[in-house]
């Protein structure tokens, strides 16, 4: 067996573990009791008749709520399944796994309480009217697997409308990320943010954001060329693109200084940088295009749940740096380094929303924690068994809603990092109890 072929087996060993072990626990996550039940009589404190006194105070003063119950703590993971990993409109039942799979890592990794939320509808006004009834309940929003365009609508909507902090992990969760990779990635190239050429393959809500969320970070603009199903965006095609899709629209007036067309071919040669958010592949990339980049090129490819090349096709074209978003190989550039830690920081200072300054002193939190290990080309971000890629990031995200004017409590950078300290390690914690003493049964082998 050649080592293509054991790599590409591999490469499918998670999906049939997942096949396996979903249905022997039933999922991945329920409910804990968090308060102390010695007898009965417990309960007239926790339940009636004692649970109406904090009642009647929220009433008076609703920020109580934070105070009396786990509101503060408790996320949605809100998605109605119409875009799901790259296996796209599949329904809210079927997104199902996935959603549970991110209250997981929202609990493990981050010390949240998130909760998954399909909602069977596709009506984009349906679902921001569902969204904000939610708010008595949840200290926060996370918006999942929602179809491209009408995520960026939901998204807008709900951020102007909302008084707790709704985010939509496809887009300011892989902007990010991927932001955070780029960065090492130049410095282990040594190549600055402000000179690259960057191509963007797809022009969904993931590579929408992260073109704005890079230009944000100090990339020129024009420097960069974004390719949807139809080519390069370019100035001819603004006028048609106005009415179908103002993201694309803005980004066609924006990129591409030169005006190149053409498609992905076209918009690689001489790129320094190629982030690719399409279709699974493989073969989407083909390796000659990859051999007309400018030298050191830097590979991103990230589609779910195949990559649009296999990274070691990447290499054997010249790749200087590949990265996908999958665990199972080196370079993972996946949400899961971000939103637990971003989360921790907006939910500890009670904040009002999530910006662009949150998720840029996140990207860069990130990036440092990993240069700091010491950047090399297989691995450029800390992995997720770093708590304290978590726990800087709380600080540094609550540090910034404090000073942005977005956090309804005031706290130090000291207290920051022990709130987020003792919710992330609880966390942990519990698990490993519930699986030494056999509560969590061990995987079957």
């Amino acid at each position: 067996m050649d080592s293509g072929t054991e790599k590409l087996k591999l490469a499918q060993k998670p999906a049939e573990d997942a096949l396996r072990l979903h249905p022997f626990y039933r999922g991945k996550i329920e409910v804990s009791v968090k308060c102390s039940v010695k007898t009965l009589q417990d309960f007239a404190v926790w339940y009636s008749p004692g649970v109406a006194a904090p009642c009647k105070a929220i009433s008076l003063n609703k920020n109580l709520v934070y105070e009396y119950t786990n509101k503060g703590n408790f996320v949605a993971v809100v998605s109605d399944g119409t875009r799901v990993l790259g296996l796209g409109d599949i329904g809210a039942e079927a997104s199902l796994p996935v959603m549970e799979g991110k209250a997981l890592l929202f609990k493990y990794l981050g010390g949240i309480d998130a909760f998954p939320i399909c909602v069977d509808t596709k009506d984009p006004d349906k679902l921001i009217e569902f969204v904000k009834m939610l708010q008595p309940s949840f200290g926060g929003i996370n918006l999942e697997d929602i179809a491209s365009p009408k995520c960026f609508y939901i998204l807008e909507r709900l951020r102007q409308e909302c008084q707790i902090p709704v985010w939509h992990d496809d887009q300011q969760g892989t902007a990010t990320v991927v932001l955070a990779g780029l960065i090492n990635a130049l410095r282990y190239v040594k190549k600055d943010l402000k000179d690259v050429k960057i191509a963007i393959i797809g022009a969904g809500a993931a590579n929408v954001c992260i073109t704005n969320l890079i230009v944000a970070a100090g990339v020129d603009p024009g420097k960069i060329c974004v390719v949807d199903s139809q080519g390069i965006l370019h100035r001819e095609r603004a006028a048609v693109l106005k009415e179908q899709n103002p993201e694309k629209y803005q980004l066609a007036l924006k990129t591409n200084a030169q005006n190149r067309q053409g498609g992905i071919a076209e918009a690689m040669q001489g790129s320094d940088v190629v982030i690719a958010l399409s279709q699974p592949g493989p073969g989407v990339i083909d390796p000659q295009w990859i051999k007309k980049m400018a030298h050191d090129p830097i590979c991103f490819f990230c589609a779910n749940p195949t990559p649009e090349m296999w990274p070691w096709e990447a290499k054997e074209a010249g790749a200087a740096i590949v990265a996908t978003g999958r665990s199972d190989f080196p370079n993972q550039i996946n949400n899961s380094i971000c939103f637990p830690g971003i989360f921790r920081g907006v939910l500890d200072v009670q904040a009002t929303g999530i910006t662009d300054e949150m998720c840029l002193a996140a990207a860069y939190t990130i990036a440092d924690v990993g240069a700091e290990e010491g950047i090399n080309p297989e691995q450029l971000l800390p992995t997720m068994d770093n708590p304290d890629v978590f726990i800087r990031q709380a600080v540094s995200v609550g540090l910034k809603a404090i000073e942005l004017g977005m956090a309804r409590r005031k706290c130090t950078r000291e207290e920051l990092q022990a709130k987020a300290k003792e919710a992330i390690t609880r966390a942990q914690r519990i698990t490993q109890l519930l699986m030494k003493e056999g509560i969590i049964l061990p995987v079957p082998y």
